[in-house]
């Protein structure tokens, strides 16, 4: 396992967001800058975060890790796996250079997320520095002491335009002792059923795909279990899953190749599939749909609406638009007054996730 580096730059953040109020100029908050491509485009002085690393708690009994913001992400998961563990939200890199904060940012998880949650579920607690210079602790290391109005996993998936994170406490829990993929030829719309019907048994489902013509399910638990599952779904078995479902994760798979922009769905598992335009990669049972099309925005964002769901441009196109879903006004205004209080100054990240923001 990689050392984890032990680096505390509280004190140098915090000046420099200082001279960035005093110099009224906005900063731009990198970390390994893997997930530079997500968003809109921003603009403002560096501001790095990778520096700022170490392990802050982790007693592997209490399941739960308390890391810095700019610790790698790889070395996080390495140091888990040593003692059977994992981040159940099972996040994508993008590259080596992957920090802890950024996947926090970014709030992206991969295809465990129907089954394990979401980041910020795993997020119990944070200490953020605020674009007043002040440094903020929200929530803690245990649940009980994630109540109310929990800041911590607001903060989740924002982008870093409320705050720089500092430190964040996380849920882990233990690695599955047994774990099979089985692979089913089915087109999309047969796969989709499947899926849709698995995931309302008593199944150890941890993920279900369909791309290339096949169905690829995921499953973990005690070996009796995923034995009798996967006699009870059929195919074959994957030589290799593991690689299938870091491929996947990572956006590495023949599907993601292409000059197409990227368009991610997030709908309800059971939703009919669309009749836009490219080619189309069901993940989360159903709930995520990945489409590659040169479609226009407000075609995908309608289809996605219709569907029950929204979309979000991903990668390519043009990221000087609006790439996320758009905002009701009351929801805007939800935003704006976030962004007030925790950046009264507007210095983190703007424009990052909306135009206004």
């Amino acid at each position: 396992m990689p050392e984890i580096q032990e680096n505390d730059r509280t004190a140098e953040l915090q000046a420099a967001v200082r001279d960035a109020i005093a110099d009224g100029e906005p900063v731009a908050i990198r970390g390994g800058a893997t997930k530079a491509f997500y968003g809109r485009d921003s603009s403002g002085r560096p501001m790095e975060v990778s520096g700022h690393s170490g392990i802050v708690h982790y007693e592997p009994t209490e399941l739960v890790v308390t890391v810095r913001s700019g610790t790698r992400l790889a070395d996080l998961e390495a140091l888990l796996a040593d003692n059977r563990q994992q981040l159940a939200c099972e996040p994508p890199h993008f590259g080596t250079d992957a920090t802890v904060g950024g996947m926090v940012a970014a709030g992206l998880a991969g295809p465990r997320r129907p089954w394990g949650g979401a980041v910020r579920d795993a997020v119990l607690g944070t200490r953020v520095l605020n674009g007043a210079g002040e440094v903020l602790h929200f929530g803690g290391e245990v649940m009980k002491n994630v109540a109310g109005y929990d800041l911590s996993r607001l903060l989740t998936g924002s982008l870093g335009v409320l705050g720089v994170l500092l430190e964040v406490s996380l849920k882990v829990v233990p690695r599955a002792p047994a774990e099979t993929t089985r692979i089913l030829e089915l087109g999309p719309g047969e796969a989709l059923s499947h899926m849709v019907h698995w995931g309302g048994k008593p199944l150890p489902l941890t993920g279900a795909v369909q791309t290339g013509g096949c169905l690829y399910v995921r499953l973990a638990g005690n070996g009796s279990a995923v034995a009798e599952a996967a006699e009870r779904i059929g195919g074959e078995d994957l030589n290799d899953g593991e690689a299938f479902w870091r491929d996947l994760r990572e956006q590495r798979l023949p599907f993601f190749a292409g000059s197409e922009p990227l368009w991610r769905l997030s709908v309800p598992p059971a939703a009919p599939l669309t009749d836009l335009a490219g080619d189309c990669l069901i993940d989360w049972g159903g709930a995520q749909r990945w489409l590659r099309s040169y479609a226009e925005a407000a075609t995908v964002q309608a289809a996605a609406a219709k569907a029950g769901g929204y979309a979000a441009a991903f990668r390519g196109g043009d990221r000087t638009a609006e790439v996320f879903a758009p905002l009701s006004p009351p929801l805007l205004g939800v935003h704006r007054n976030l962004k007030r209080t925790l950046d009264p100054h507007g210095l983190f990240n703007p424009g990052r996730m909306y135009a206004d923001l």
